[in-house]
C-alpha cells in the first residue's frame, strides 16, 4: 500500500468515518463463549469435563457486521429480528453498549438465534445452536420494511444485506430493500448465502468467498485469477449485480466490475481463526465507500482490517485505534 493510500485511510479513520451512516439488515445472532480448562474425563460418560473459567458474549451474524462498523467509528443502524427472551435482552445490552441504533430491530415470539461455543484452552469442543430458520411472518416483514424505508429516506450512505439463512432475508425483503435504496441512490452490498441469488438482483456489490461463488455456479472454481474473473463476470451478468468482490482466503481479495479487476494479497501475519472475517471485509469496505473513498483504497483497507481480525480467536471487531496503530507502525 503506497503512502498516498495510507494518508487517505488515515484521514478517513481520524476525520471522516464518524460522519458515515450505514444500515445493516440481516440475520442477527448472539455469540456466547464459555472458556475453561480440561484436565479429566467425566465418570458419568466418556466425555471431557470443562471447568469453566470465563464467559464472553458478543454480537454475531449480521450484528457482527454492525459491531465492526461501530468499532471503526461509523454511525450504524441494525435491522433484524430477536426474541423476547433472555438472549434477546443480552443482545440488546450489547447493542446499546456499542451505540448501535436499534430502532429497526423487531422483537417477536421466535427465539433469538444464539450460538454457544464451549472452549477448552484455545480448542473449540462443542457448539450449541438455538435457532429457527423458517421464513418470518408477512406481518414481521411489513413492519421491518416500513422502518427500513424510513431509515434509508432519512439518509444513509450505504446498506448492507447480511444473509445467514435464518429466515429473515426472503426474496421479498431483499428486493424491496434494494429497490428502496436504488431510488435514493444508495449502494447495497450483499454478503450472500446459499444458491438462490435472484433475491439479490440489482445490488451494487456482492461479496462471496471462493467456495460460495463455486456453489452458486455449480462447478469447481480454482482460486486463480482467470477462473475467478470469468466467474465474477457470470455472476454479475446473471444476477444484475454491478461489481463482485471475491474473498480468496490466503490470496487476499479481488474486485471485479466496471470493466476491470483489482486484487490485493492478504496481509495476515498469523491466522488463529477466520470466523467473522467476511463480516469485517464487507463492513470496512462499505464504510469506506460511504465516505467516497476510491474503490481500490476501500478494498485495500478491507483486506488490511480482515488481516488483523483473523489474528484473534473467535469473531473480533477491530477497533479504529488498532487499525491506525498497525497500519502506521510498519
Amino acid at each position: 500500500m503506497n503512502q498516498e493510500k495510507k494518508q487517505a485511510i488515515r484521514d478517513f479513520l481520524t476525520q471522516r468515518v464518524g460522519d458515515c451512516r450505514l444500515l445493516v439488515f440481516g440475520d442477527v445472532m448472539l455469540d456466547r463463549y464459555f472458556t475453561g480448562e480440561v484436565t479429566r474425563i467425566s465418570p458419568e460418560a466418556p466425555v471431557p469435563v470443562n471447568r469453566v473459567e470465563g464467559q464472553r458474549d458478543t454480537l454475531g451474524g449480521a450484528a457482527n457486521v454492525a459491531h465492526n462498523l461501530a468499532r471503526l467509528g461509523a454511525q450504524v443502524t441494525l435491522a433484524g429480528y430477536i426474541g423476547k427472551d433472555h438472549h434477546g435482552r443480552v443482545f440488546q445490552r450489547q447493542l446499546r453498549a456499542l451505540g448501535i441504533n436499534d430502532s429497526c430491530l423487531y422483537q417477536g415470539h421466535r427465539r433469538t438465534t444464539t450460538k454457544i461455543r464451549i472452549l477448552g484452552g484455545h480448542q473449540q469442543m462443542l457448539r450449541l445452536d438455538f435457532e429457527e430458520t423458517e421464513p418470518v411472518e408477512a406481518e414481521v416483514g411489513r413492519t421491518l420494511l416500513l422502518q427500513i424505508r424510513t431509515a434509508i429516506q432519512k439518509g444513509v450512505q450505504a446498506v448492507i444485506i447480511s444473509d445467514y439463512g435464518k429466515g429473515l432475508c426472503t426474496d421479498q425483503m431483499c428486493q424491496a430493500i434494494i429497490a428502496c435504496a436504488r431510488q435514493q441512490n444508495v449502494p447495497v452490498l450483499v454478503d450472500p448465502k446459499g444458491t438462490h441469488w435472484e433475491k439479490y438482483r440489482g445490488a451494487a456489490y456482492i461479496t462471496p468467498n471462493v467456495k460460495e461463488a463455486a456453489t452458486v455456479l455449480g462447478h469447481n472454481l480454482p482460486n486463480e485469477d482467470a477462473p475467478l474473473a470469468e466467474a465474477a463476470a457470470t455472476i454479475s451478468s446473471h444476477y444484475g449485480i454491478e461489481q463482485v468482490m471475491i474473498t480468496r482466503s490466503e490470496r487476499g481479495i479481488s474486485l471485479y466490475g466496471a470493466g476491470r479487476a483489482y486484487s490485493v494479497p492478504t496481509v495476515a501475519q498469523e491466522v488463529f481463526d477466520v470466523s467473522g472475517a467476511g463480516d469485517t471485509v464487507i463492513a470496512t469496505f462499505a464504510a469506506a465507500l460511504a465516505a467516497s473513498l476510491p474503490t481500490t483504497t476501500a478494498v485495500d483497507l478491507a483486506n488490511y482490517v480482515a488481516g488483523l481480525e483473523v489474528g484473534h480467536l473467535g469473531t473480533y471487531a477491530v477497533p479504529r485505534e488498532e487499525v491506525l496503530q498497525a497500519l502506521f507502525q510498519h
